[in-house]
């Protein structure tokens, strides 16, 4: 079954017609979801060991810690959960690639799975990148290429890293980096940053602003699921979400300022479980993963236990009929995840070890105490409910809900 749901996943319609430079905003391209449970480590584990990179590493920049000159060995753990994957050309006669959809890195890079066709196009600039993740890495060399993006919008010098060497990311063939650009630092021999896709499109003046706009839809039966990126803003013609985009600023705070950070507080229900505190929304992880004191709290409220299997607090059919709502105040306004988003897609319990009928919950501890700077992460789980819009270019955030949002089909 799950092979099934992979291949429709990665049957997403792409135009065949020569790629042509255009000045469109917003450029908006299919997402395919990707879901892989195999290795050694669970969804939990995984998300967890994310995150602690993502915290080690932006403080290692605020620090100045200087970088050793030795590689160092990568996990080669394949990365465990669900990710969503844009299918990208390349090349003057384009090769097209699944490149993983990721706003917590910025590079971008390819050659993991399918290898890189050198064309007329291409240019090797000599330095090498490295990046490091925390299941996997990639070695290679910077080229200068024309990266096709939706089909028709050209870009026609974006730098891409070439593959020599990866690990943790097999079936895919890289990854699409759109976070700050910030990120890049470190990763190239020169020590130059590296513009990202949307810097270089908003910079040639092929989409009228930096946003960043990501819809994706839950996981409710086999068919595909529906994901949706935006570049330079929001395609008004598709009904995405309801009512109106509310922002608020990138948070100030380190280290989830790095990132795409905003501030929030938690409640379930009536009991508030973390009080306003920075985090990061970020399509890398899968769960939604809370400072550890106010996972404990969650854990107490719902009266979960730990299944040791799947990683994920598990509940009885009793105690989910009296699950509560947990209400995300994002700048004054206030987003409710509503009991049957908590659980984890029941038709893929088996996928993650589950029992047929168990009612797992998707959310985890973060394995950290709140007060770090960065206290939760708004993970896919989270961004299949609420639109979200990241505008790089004022600083800021949108939320907004979807038709998503209450559904009760899981």
């Amino acid at each position: 079954m799950l092979s099934q749901l992979l291949v429709a996943g990665y049957l997403v319609l792409f135009a065949a017609a020569t790629p042509l430079t255009v000045s469109q905003s917003p450029v908006t391209v299919p997402l395919a979801r990707r879901f892989n449970a195999t290795g050694p480590k669970t969804i939990m584990e995984s998300d967890q060991a994310r995150t602690k990179f993502l915290k080690q590493g932006a403080m290692q920049k605020i620090t100045n810690a200087a970088v050793s000159d030795t590689i160092p060995v990568a996990d080669p753990t394949t990365h465990t959960g669900v990710q969503y994957t844009v299918l990208t050309q390349v090349g003057s006669d384009p090769t097209t690639y699944a490149l993983i959809l990721d706003i917590g890195s910025a590079n971008t890079w390819l050659g993991a799975d399918f290898p890189y066709a050198v064309t007329s196009s291409s240019h090797d600039t000599g330095v090498e990148m490295f990046v490091q993740y925390a299941t996997g890495s990639f070695f290679g060399e910077e080229f200068l290429d024309q990266l096709f993006f939706a089909s028709f919008m050209t870009i026609p010098q974006q730098a891409i890293g070439v593959a020599s060497s990866s690990e943790g990311f097999e079936g895919v063939d890289g990854v699409l980096g759109l976070g700050p650009a910030g990120l890049t630092a470190g990763t190239t021999s020169n020590g130059a940053l590296v513009p990202t896709v949307l810097d270089n499109a908003f910079s040639l003046g092929l989409i009228e602003s930096k946003e960043l706009g990501i819809f994706l839809e839950p996981v409710t039966s086999v068919l595909p699921a529906i994901g949706v990126l935006s570049c330079g803003g929001v395609d008004p013609s598709a009904t995405l979400f309801n009512g109106d985009i509310l922002f608020v600023p990138i948070t100030t705070t380190s280290p989830a300022n790095q990132f795409v950070g905003i501030d929030q507080s938690v409640a379930y229900g009536s009991t508030t479980i973390l009080s306003e505190t920075a985090g990061i929304v970020d399509t890398g992880t899968t769960l939604l993963l809370l400072a550890s004191d106010a996972f404990a709290a969650y854990q107490q409220l719902t009266g979960a236990v730990l299944d040791p299997t799947t990683g994920l607090l598990s509940l009885t059919p009793a105690q989910f009929a009296n699950l509560q709502s947990l209400f995300f105040n994002i700048g004054g306004t206030t987003y409710e995840f509503i009991p049957n988003a908590q659980i984890w897609p029941r038709f893929l319990n088996a996928e993650i070890g589950g029992a047929a009928d168990g009612i797992y919950l998707i959310i985890g501890n973060i394995g950290s105490p709140s007060g770090e700077g960065l206290d939760f992460v708004n993970g896919v789980v989270w961004l299949e409910r609420f639109y979200f819009l990241w505008d790089a270019g004022n600083n800021q955030a949108g939320f907004a809900t979807t038709q998503f949002t209450d559904a009760t089909t899981n």
